[in-house]
């Protein structure tokens, strides 16, 4: 017998226990694949980002933006009281432009109670005004729908909420732009905004927009014209620019007004008056 002969029955039998275990797997069924998320179920996430619509507000008005069930969100608002519009350019940058001076300073922490229902509570040391309110998100903008829309009550107090009360009604309309712009409008009733001596209302209407210069960089601007009742000073008018890291949103802006509630929106900015601040929010979820 050769060499090559007596190898011959090795050889036979590593293949055919080798072959046994492949037979087997190939006989098996495949597992199925999980089925694909359905385009339905992703619109329907409101955890999913939103390119165009990073925040909860645009700098003082609210935004579309949905909130996870059971999930959260901080806010802090921050307006240096120096107008640095007032003085010269050598007072404003003895000043540091405004940082020297007092600020207006918000906190506001929301909470979705359920779905598509949200709830928050601001309050800002300006006459330590104590905002308490409450969004509801009822459409999306779907390839079916052109807009989002939002409804949202108010009612806010002055001394932490035990004077001069102002309750407030309106609505966010938004239309997203591809993954380039969103557009608002939001129409909103204010009861007693002029705060002092007799009660008063105000209509007005916010209109603003957000453009996403970079995958994380945007420029944002909003106006609240007065559409009817009691108006003093301007429009409150605000301009931004703004960056997102995760779950934060940073924002430097410049506003007519250190005022930051539905109220003191309504009662406008200072004749002549710009005011840098910043805003500055993290999601939790």
């Amino acid at each position: 017998m050769t060499s090559s002969d007596r190898w011959l029955p090795f050889v036979l039998s590593v293949s055919l226990v080798s072959c046994v275990p492949c037979k087997a797997v190939w006989g098996q069924t495949p597992a199925p694949a999980p089925p694909p998320q359905t385009a339905a179920a992703v619109e329907d996430d409101d955890a999913a980002l939103v390119p165009t619509e990073p925040d909860f507000a645009l700098i003082n008005l609210p935004t579309t933006l949905r909130l996870p069930r059971h999930k959260g969100n901080f806010r802090l608002t921050h307006r240096f009281q120096g107008n640095l519009r007032a003085g010269s350019f050598g007072s404003q940058a003895g000043s540091l432009f405004g940082l020297d001076t007092g600020a207006a300073i918000g906190f506001e922490f929301r909470f979705a109670v359920a779905k598509h229902l949200q709830a928050a509570v601001y309050r800002t040391n300006i006459d330590k005004q104590t905002q308490f309110y409450a969004k509801y998100d009822p459409i999306a903008q779907r390839n079916s729908t052109p807009v989002s829309v939002s409804v949202l009550a108010s009612v806010e107090g002055a001394n932490n909420f035990r004077r001069d009360r102002s309750p407030a009604l309106g609505a966010v309309i938004s239309r997203k732009v591809r993954d380039a712009a969103a557009l608002y409008a939001t129409p909103m009733w204010v009861h007693n905004s002029s705060s002092v001596g007799d009660v008063r209302e105000t209509g007005f209407v916010g209109l603003g927009g957000r453009l996403r210069v970079r995958p994380s960089v945007y420029v944002v601007a909003e106006v609240s014209p007065r559409l009817g009742g009691y108006a003093p000073g301007d429009p409150e008018y605000s301009f931004a620019i703004e960056s997102r890291y995760g779950g934060h949103v940073f924002q430097l802006n410049f506003s007519n007004t250190v005022g930051t509630t539905f109220s003191q929106i309504a009662r406008g900015g200072a004749p002549g008056g710009l005011y840098l601040g910043f805003n500055l929010a993290r999601k939790f979820y």
